[in-house]
């Protein structure tokens, strides 16, 4: 029995070709070497157009730039003020303007209010 996709075992052509030794590599076909690269000019900036924006900072593409980024920035100042409206927001600005000191004397309260009614609550369970 034979496999479907490969020659049978029987084929008269498999051994006509002459094997290699043992241990041996085949011969690699010979390549063309490519000429080598050159590479040449001033180095430039990464992002830069030509030469004169990049020596100019003044120009209008570099104003226009700074125009749009201040106004981005002033959209993204807009819409972290508008989170503060609602009862959420408001209570969120009130933490963020409490002190370390202020938030810790809370904590602290907090945990002895619970202590007291926790041991308010076994005193009566002893009743």
């Amino acid at each position: 029995m034979g496999n479907i996709c490969g020659k049978s075992s029987s084929d008269p052509d498999a051994f006509s070709t002459p094997g290699r030794i043992v241990g041996t590599t085949p011969a690699q076909p010979q390549r063309a070497s490519l000429p080598p690269r050159v590479v040449g000019g001033p180095p430039r900036k990464l992002g830069g157009g030509n030469e004169s924006e990049a020596a100019a900072p003044s120009s209008s593409a570099a104003v226009e730039a700074r125009k749009r980024a201040a106004e981005a920035a002033e959209a993204r100042a807009k819409a972290a003020s508008a989170k503060n409206s609602g009862k959420l927001g408001q209570q969120l600005a009130a933490q963020k303007k409490q002190s370390r000191q202020e938030t810790l004397n809370e904590i602290s309260q907090e945990e002895r209010r619970a202590r007291d009614a926790e041991q308010a609550a076994q005193a009566r369970a002893h009743n």
